[in-house]
């Protein structure tokens, strides 16, 4: 019976693999490219993000240049959300106020969400559903010159601080 096992194993197509972690890799390799062709794995690439830099750190909090257009910008080093929404900008905490894990936009659907729980937030940063009870957590801004200055050390929560949290933003034209 070996005998007859090696001499169908000398004509199978994988017989020259080099090894069985070779074979694993491969293998999975191909079903990622398979999920890849169907879509699945669409999810990444429908969460388009721009990534800055500060301009700035002085004692009085972080510069960042004023968004030339609607949309979202990630601060990964200092955890700030910058936003430019309908003629407002806003300086966000980069976690979900429910559990912290960092959240993601969705340019589809112009909303934010918690991979985690699920949460939805809209682009001022109010809650619109899932385990979360309130918004997001809004940074104090302020407008100099050509770009907004966020204090990261002063942080409002919406229920907690309502009054400062509505405020926390700056209007541009």
């Amino acid at each position: 019976m070996n005998d007859r096992i090696d001499e169908d194993c000398g004509t199978c197509p994988i017989a020259g693999a080099t090894s069985r972690r070779d074979f694993i890799r491969d293998a999975a390799l191909g079903v990622a490219g398979v999920l890849a062709s169907l879509g699945l794995a669409q999810s990444a690439a429908a969460l388009p993000v721009s990534m800055i830099d500060a301009l700035a750190r002085t004692k009085k909090g972080i510069t960042y240049a004023i968004p030339a257009a609607d949309g979202v910008q990630i601060d990964k080093e200092n955890e700030v959300i910058l936003v430019r929404w309908q003629g407002n900008v806003y300086a966000f905490n980069l976690s979900c106020p429910h559990q912290r894990t960092a959240l993601r936009w969705n340019d589809s659907s112009k909303e934010f969400q918690c991979p985690k729980h699920k949460s939805k937030y809209t682009p001022s940063g109010s809650f619109i559903s899932g385990r979360a009870t309130r918004g997001m957590d809004r940074f104090a801004i302020q407008h100099s010159g050509a770009g907004v200055v966020v204090d990261v050390d002063q942080m409002f929560q919406e229920d907690d601080n309502t009054a400062q949290w509505k405020t926390a933003f700056v209007k541009v034209s």
